[in-house]
């Protein structure tokens, strides 16, 4: 064993000290090397070392590099190195993190995680948090309790009776509503057709004069930070309203968030405070291993039982049982990275990482104006749309900025037009790198489109 995690480590360390100065696309040979796995399941099994070798020579070269600097793509936030050491650290243990008294101490540093969220991001004291896999299963978790506590305002136990008679609930969304809630939609049983659809601006917000009149038996369903402007719903105001009506609101704020935590930024958050749930990816801005997820719902009694099972061998205590927090009974520690990067960087170090993404996503954009391309969005955070023409066009530039390898960026359709969507998340991208990134993009256009 110390022969191996001494392997193992020094083949992570060479990894991870390239990372910054390759290509960010895996080349077309590394992608031929994953051929190598192709065979059929042996008789006999190989040494551990041969396996993690066979792992590093042909799997290390066809990653694409979204632990450096450069990748821009689906709003993924590199690793801290602190999150990376919990990680091993945790695997290590291999702790049952369902129960407390499977594992004292996941139930207690989760439980310090929790509070230091909610200082963090300035929710109210006793908000409960949940760490799930990733953005979707926290808005399915969010909606599972919003179903459960309006359920039972008419007197139907969604936990015992299932949904087969259950009275009706109206769910609004914005019609620029993400892909993971309507996955999550599904998932709970809402289905994606039977939403109703708030109209939205040229941002993507819910514009609040047409959002429809709502009651006690409805969830809306706001968004902070819309995955390809950044835009934020009217939160103060649409909250207040709904909330007065008797209504649950959910808010799914994947990176939207962390604004929260910048005295500059917050203000786009406000009126989040005082919704119901809320859910968060910690592996995008807070720059955790993937996968990480979180779940805030204001009423940690709704959500316990939302969330809750019962067998005569689930020893429960007064402490926190973690299978009470996500949809898993059994799942991995996710809380304790969490905890690990918000003590490594503390209230301001949190703060200057968001505030540094969103002044190179703006130097990004301002960038790109300068050489003539078109931003679509007014940057309001870390998000930029760029269109290079028409949508052929656009398509085939977006194409050659992936194989060229300089950087990573997605393509998106955006209000009928296609346009490359720039996401700046990561805690190891620099200023320079932004510089890189944009005279990259301007010579493959100059040259090659």
């Amino acid at each position: 064993m110390d022969e191996l995690l001494e392997d193992v480590s020094q083949r992570v360390r060479e990894y991870l000290s390239g990372v910054s100065n390759r290509s960010v696309a895996p080349s077309t040979g590394a992608l031929e090397g994953l051929s190598n796995f192709d065979f059929r399941y042996p008789e006999t099994g190989r040494s551990a070392r041969e396996v993690i070798h066979m792992l590093d020579r042909h799997g290390s070269p066809a990653t694409v590099a979204s632990a450096g600097p450069r990748y821009f793509g689906f709003v993924v936030g590199g690793a801290l190195p602190v999150t990376v050491a919990a990680n091993h650290l945790v695997t290590a243990w291999d702790q049952l993190s369902g129960l407390y008294v499977a594992s004292p101490v996941v139930g207690k540093i989760e439980s310090v995680a929790e509070k230091w969220l909610a200082d963090a991001l300035s929710f109210q004291e006793g908000t409960a948090a949940g760490f799930v896999t990733g953005a979707t299963m926290a808005n399915f978790s969010g909606l599972v309790t919003a179903r459960s506590v309006l359920l039972k305002r008419q007197g139907w136990d969604a936990e015992e009776d299932g949904l087969f008679g259950a009275p009706e609930l109206t769910v609004v969304v914005g019609d620029e509503y993400h892909a993971s809630m309507k996955k999550a939609l599904s998932l709970v049983g809402f289905g994606r057709s039977r939403v109703v659809r708030a109209p939205v601006d040229t941002q993507g917000r819910i514009i609040a004069s047409s959002f429809p009149e709502t009651d006690e038996n409805t969830i809306v369903c706001l968004q902070a930070g819309n995955v390809n402007t950044g835009a934020f719903d009217p939160l103060e105001e649409l909250v207040d309203r709904a909330r007065s009506s008797g209504s649950w609101v959910h808010v799914d704020a994947a990176f939207g968030l962390w604004a929260r935590v910048s005295d500059r930024y917050k203000h786009l958050t406000d009126g989040i405070e005082n919704a119901d749930s809320v859910a968060t990816d910690a592996h995008k801005w807070l720059n955790v291993p993937y996968d990480s997820g979180i779940i805030f719902v204001r009423d940690r009694q709704a959500f316990n039982h939302a969330m809750s099972s019962s067998a005569a061998y689930l020893i429960e205590g007064e402490r926190r049982d973690g299978y009470k927090y996500a949809p898993e009974m059994s799942r991995r520690p996710r809380g304790i990275e969490v905890w690990a990067a918000l003590l490594s960087l503390g209230r301001s170090g949190l703060a200057e990482l968001v505030e540094r993404n969103c002044a190179q996503a703006a130097r990004f954009a301002a960038g790109l104006q300068s050489h003539g391309f078109k931003v679509l969005n007014d940057v309001v955070l870390n998000q930029v749309l760029v269109s290079f023409g028409e949508s052929d066009r656009t398509k085939r530039v977006i194409e050659a900025v992936q194989n060229d390898g300089t950087m990573w960026v997605g393509g998106t359709e955006w209000q009928g037009q296609t346009a490359m969507r720039i996401s700046v998340s990561s805690w190891l991208t620099s200023d320079e790198d932004i510089d890189m990134c944009i005279d990259a993009i301007a010579r493959i256009v100059r040259e090659e489109i």
